[in-house]
């Protein structure tokens, strides 16, 4: 059987240890099974246990496929793994972990952790600076105080508009990808250090009038639009960006519900990945290109939870 391009293949296909094991071996070693630990390439497999050993003395000389992914020290099957991961990539607007537990057979919390895993594998390489025409705009991620009840309104809503949420950044190439990350505040500091850090000089650059963007033409051709007045002249607007927002806060919304400002980050990696291959691949290339990018990445229950350290922003 070839590889799957359906969601129902997948689960058929994936049905079969040997299969998972094939399938991800291949992904991970194209070139031939090499030790993690040595990367000698005289490795033995044990199909009983189907994993491999290295010819070498050294610890761990024994390996599975699973060792150095996202899926490692994990006593899930990879038939799970791998439907999780095609769920995730290809849920529009995203799947929760109550849908994910419930159709794999494990627990909520286990499914949240999973998720979480493969939200690491789902986040994008830094590709260099974006460039030609691009959209920048801030957002705002946060309960929303008509849907709260009035004793939790009274002590998490200590004033209107974006106070008390997150400040999120979205860079847009038009008709390329997008970029988004979690930002402290919408001062000018912050906002042109992002795009100076994301943005290639010499671009043109489209924001609204927010008085942050100030300054930005003297490395961009920036161009303002005026929401106050209009929400397009001519090419001049944010509506790519615009149109992003509403596709990601529907999915946090609808499908989430609520997300943790600590994990936010990882929710914005995930829809992020979906809205960047929306157009060159599908499905089943979505979901190859997702289990291309779990090796080398590891993500623990501490780290997962705050109770070690992690070199990065966070979300639910």
């Amino acid at each position: 059987m070839s590889e799957p391009k359906t969601l129902q293949a997948a689960v058929i296909y994936f049905s079969n240890p040997e299969n998972c094991v094939k399938y991800l071996a291949a992904k991970r070693w194209p070139k031939g099974v090499t030790c993690p630990t040595c990367h000698s390439d005289k490795v033995t497999f044990n199909p009983s246990r189907r994993v491999w050993q290295c010819s070498t003395h050294h610890p761990k000389r024994q390996f599975s496929v699973k060792v150095g992914t996202i899926f490692e020290d994990s006593a899930i099957g990879l038939d799970k793994w791998l439907v999780a991961v095609w769920m995730m990539t290809n849920c529009k607007n995203g799947i929760s972990s109550y849908e994910v537990g419930r159709d794999l057979g494990v627990t909520q919390k286990t499914a949240w952790f999973m998720m979480h895993r493969v939200r690491l594998a789902l986040q994008d390489e830094d590709g260099g600076k974006l460039g030609g025409e691009v959209e920048v705009d801030e957002t705002f991620i946060g309960g929303l105080s008509r849907n709260m009840h009035i004793s939790k309104r009274k002590a998490k809503i200590m004033g209107t508009g974006g106070r008390d949420k997150v400040a999120v950044l979205g860079i847009l190439k038009r008709r390329g990808k997008v970029r988004t990350s979690v930002i402290p505040d919408v001062t000018r500091q912050t906002l042109r250090g992002k795009v100076l850090a994301n943005v290639a000089p010499g671009s043109e650059v489209f924001t609204d009038a927010w008085v942050a963007y100030t300054g930005l033409n003297a490395e961009y051709v920036h161009n303002v639009i005026d929401h106050a007045k209009a929400y397009a002249v001519e090419n001049v607007h944010t509506n790519g960006l615009e149109n992003y927002w509403s596709l990601l806060k529907r999915t946090i919304k609808g499908t989430y519900v609520s997300v943790e400002p600590f994990h936010l980050f990882r929710y914005l990696d995930e829809q992020a990945f979906r809205f960047n291959t929306r157009e060159d691949l599908d499905d089943g290339g979505r979901f190859d290109l997702a289990v291309s990018h779990v090796i080398g990445r590891h993500l623990t229950w501490n780290k997962l939870t705050g109770k070690t350290p992690i070199p990065e922003t966070c979300a639910n």
